[in-house]
């Protein structure tokens, strides 16, 4: 696929000749010589205490090595949620014991062999019945199933308001089911250490969690993030099986390696979504917007990791792109009897985004006001940086003009035309329109990221960062970005990452921060390459470093000295020229944009046909 270059020209993603004739390396393809095979016994059912776990029968069947439980593991830190269950299991894939066999096929006869007595106790799967007073508790340690109760602004957020409307809104569950499903292959290195292969979107994480489980220093833990066959937020956790994974290769001392399959994937790997929002829009009869109440109730599933926290996010982009006075968000997640809930595409954001556009919809409805006319109305206008009644602080935004440059290109008065005429003459094809301007958050969290680039005396050139990418076209980016800092040629660049041993730190892919900040840090070790290169170009050219220019071919030379240039090849042949760079920043930033879907309906079969679909977006 070409991709235009920020920095002039068109160039072809270096990484798609490999993906797309079948030559890259995943996980599942690392080939490690005697390696074992492990399947996990899982959770059929969502709630019950195990009374016991028969491995009799699994344990002598051909080719198995072991039948592993939690008790077969000392584990040097705890985690909330088991790595295996033990006493009691509280979603259907939760993972209970793990067979070893020679072979794949032998270590999935053995994990069905393996018997489970439950004593099973009731389910709670709906997260608004999770939290009324006599639900039963997914967790028995626990009072209640709340875990989050979190509330910004104050009651009366719709006085003084004409017209309001109010909605319930359900964001479902939803399974990520990336092509390539969770993978891992560990091997001991014959130092005391281990080495992991893991389809991962935070390789430094799952270091950090390994080594923290097997009581090993991180220095004493690779973890390698090879070609990753997608990930979209589900290979953000670190899952209990790349822990247990490890465990059992230092145990027998021999590589071992899991791969999901797809039935299994859809328990065991997070789920994303899973809101439901009661909201409640109002505003003046001439169409001003008075103040917005949401009521969020989310489900993280059965453990409160990451999916806790992320209707943090849509509180925070509740008001959207639009300037509401007043807000009161409430937002609550609930613990429920299954699949543990975890960031997916936008994670938090896109459902703030899908229920503001709806309510103005509805609003533009009961105000008998066209729904682009209501937006234009209500944007916010100037004065950023802008502080939102839900707290969060927008840097820039030009919402107006995407939603005209959108409708502009559609020819929107002449659709609004044909629609009328449609809804007149009582045809069995009407036409819809809709329309979503939003706003979004990029590197939610502020974290740092670290780079580096060198220069080697062959003449090429290494970035190295710490994302690490899962299809988003990393290595062309950042080729083309040190490419045009360096005056190089893009194809002398290498670009390395997803590796723990190559790159000295990083936190890895998501929230829309790798180019952002991955590539900031990158651009800020180039940037101190070119410098070192000029300070050492000064030093042997007898210049001083003012002095010192970039020359046509990409060298450097003196100002007003023809024929005094030094090349990379030639500086990096007797000086080390590296430089790294650690980049953080301030707050997030709030991209922007407008699209429109022009579909056509038949009102008697519900069939939809889309005819044009317009995005105008910001893209820094």
């Amino acid at each position: 696929m070409a991709v235009n270059a920020a920095f002039g020209g068109v160039v072809r993603r270096r990484e798609d000749p490999r993906l797309i004739t079948g030559a890259g390396l995943y996980t599942d393809d690392v080939r490690l010589d005697r390696c074992l095979h492990a399947v996990f016994v899982r959770s059929s059912i969502a709630h019950a205490r195990i009374r016991s776990v028969d491995v009799a029968l699994a344990s002598a069947m051909p080719g198995v090595v072991g039948i592993f439980g939690a008790k077969d593991f000392e584990f040097e830190s705890m985690t909330a949620r088991p790595r295996l269950a033990s006493e009691m299991v509280l979603f259907v894939g939760d993972a209970i014991a793990v067979a070893v066999a020679e072979t794949r096929d032998q270590a999935v006869d053995a994990a069905a062999a393996v018997v489970v007595d439950y004593d099973p106790l009731p389910a709670v799967v709906d997260s608004i019945k999770a939290l009324e007073p006599d639900a039963d508790l997914v967790q028995p340690d626990r009072d209640d199933n709340l875990v989050i109760d979190f509330e910004v602004g104050e009651a009366g957020a719709l006085d003084g308001a004409d017209v309001a409307i109010k909605a319930r809104f359900i964001n479902q569950r939803l399974a990520a089911v990336p092509i390539e499903a969770n993978a891992v292959a560990a091997e001991p290195d014959g130092e005391g250490g281990i080495r992991i292969w893991a389809s991962t979107q935070v390789p430094f994480r799952v270091r950090t969690q390994v080594a923290e489980a097997l009581g090993l220093p991180e220095t004493k833990v690779q973890v390698i993030a090879p070609d990753v066959g997608g990930a979209f937020g589900a290979k953000l956790m670190t899952y209990p099986e790349q822990t247990v994974l490890c465990a059992v290769a230092q145990k027998l001392d021999r590589p071992v390696r899991w791969f999901e399959y797809r039935s299994e994937n859809m328990v065991a790997m997070s789920h994303g979504r899973a809101q439901a929002q009661d909201v409640a829009l109002g505003a003046t009869r001439e169409g001003k917007l008075v103040g917005l109440d949401l009521e969020i109730v989310a489900d993280c599933g059965a453990d409160a990791g990451i999916g806790a926290a992320l209707p943090g996010y849509t509180m925070l982009l509740s008001s959207g792109c639009y300037d509401i006075p007043k807000i009161r968000v409430r937002t609550r997640t609930a613990l429920t009897n299954t699949t543990i809930v975890s960031a997916y595409r936008g994670a938090g954001r896109p459902e703030a985004i899908a229920m503001i556009e709806r309510a103005m919809d509805m609003l533009a409805t009961e105000l008998g006001l066209d729904p682009a006319e209501l937006r234009r109305r209500n944007f916010i206008r100037g004065g950023f940086p802008f502080t939102t009644a839900a707290g969060a602080t927008y840097d820039s935004g030009d919402y107006s003009r995407a939603l005209d440059l959108a409708l502009d290109a559609l020819g929107y008065d002449e659709l609004r035309r044909e629609q009328k005429a449609r809804r007149e003459r009582g045809d069995r094809a009407l036409l819809g329109v809709g329309i979503s301007s939003y706003v979004e958050m990029t590197a939610v969290q502020l974290t740092s990221e670290f780079g580096f680039a060198r220069a080697s005396a062959d003449g090429s050139f290494t970035v190295g960062v710490g994302t690490s990418s899962s299809g988003q076209g990393h290595e062309t980016a950042y080729a083309q970005l040190a490419a045009s800092l360096l005056g190089v040629p893009m194809d002398r660049i290498s670009v390395i990452q997803s590796d723990t041993n190559q790159v000295r730190s990083g936190d890895g892919t998501y929230g829309s921060r790798s180019l952002q900040l991955g590539g900031s840090a990158v651009r800020g070790a180039c940037i101190a390459l070119v410098r070192k290169a000029r300070e050492e170009a000064a030093r042997r050219l007898e210049a001083s470093v003012e002095d010192i220019e970039r020359t046509a071919d990409g060298g450097f030379g003196v100002r007003g000295v023809p024929g005094s240039s030094m090349s990379w090849t030639d500086l990096a042949g007797e000086a080390m020229l590296v430089a790294e760079d650690e980049f953080e920043q301030d707050g997030q930033t709030f991209p922007f944009g407008c699209h429109v879907a022009v579909v056509e309906v038949d009102v008697e079969t519900g069939d939809t046909r889309l005819i044009r679909h317009v995005a105008v977006d910001d893209c820094g």
